[in-house]
């Protein structure tokens, strides 16, 4: 496996426990929207250990982006990442990544299981395909939304914004269980993208096969 040594030339937290990072990009270094990299830390504690992230920019950006949520009750990867800025290094190796766009349809997000579809939803609106496609992201407070604004504005009327523990003007307060998706999808024969927490994938895609869809629909990260 390569791995390359990247400097950080921004960073900055885009939420309350979210942080926005861009790195350099390695030549010839690509990838496919929806696509990731095991990342570390290049200092000699953290330099081994490695957790994946998922690429947010575009393919044809000349630098790479990442949106990572923090945890800084653990002492782990994210808590390091929190304390780097710019002109610290991060060690990135070969990308892989299950999550790829086939045809439109349905995208579930939970938190930052919206990170792998971030790219996706850029690449489209770039190529003016993202027209056919709806986004139902649901997190646990409105402060937990990533993007928000800019998905407003990709999706419109395409957006459903779900928050699960308060009830807020312009957010549907309830989970996403099988009668909310009876309610807002008609079409179980088209694709479905669905990303988050294990659990949350799990529940949805049954969900989604009892209610008609087939196994080569859902398209979930391996």
């Amino acid at each position: 496996m390569q791995q390359f040594i990247v400097k950080i030339l921004e960073a900055g937290f885009i939420t309350h426990d979210v942080k926005r990072f861009v790195t350099e990009r390695p030549p010839g270094y690509d990838f496919i929207p929806g696509q990731g990299t095991d990342v570390s830390v290049n200092t000699p504690e953290w330099k081994d250990i490695k957790r994946p992230f998922t690429f947010t920019g575009l393919k044809e950006w000349n630098y790479l982006e990442f949106m990572i949520k923090i945890y800084p009750e653990h002492n782990g990867v994210t808590k390091q990442l929190a304390m780097a800025n710019s002109d610290s290094e991060l060690i990135i190796r070969d990308v892989f990544g299950a999550i790829q766009y086939k045809e439109p349809g349905v995208f579930l997000a939970a938190g930052t299981g919206i990170t792998p579809f971030i790219a996706i939803f850029r690449d489209l609106k770039k190529r003016k395909k993202l027209s056919g496609n709806k986004l139902i992201y649901s997190n646990k407070t409105s402060a937990d939304v990533i993007l928000k604004k800019e998905l407003i504005k990709m999706f419109e009327n395409d957006f459903i914004n779900v928050i699960t523990r308060e009830h807020v003007i312009g957010f549907v307060g309830k989970r996403i269980d099988r009668e909310f998706l009876i309610e807002k999808i008609q079409n179980f024969s088209q694709d479905f993208y669905v990303c988050g927490p294990e659990d949350f994938v799990s529940v949805i895609t049954t969900h989604l096969k009892d209610l008609g869809a087939t196994p080569e629909s859902i398209i979930i990260e391996q």
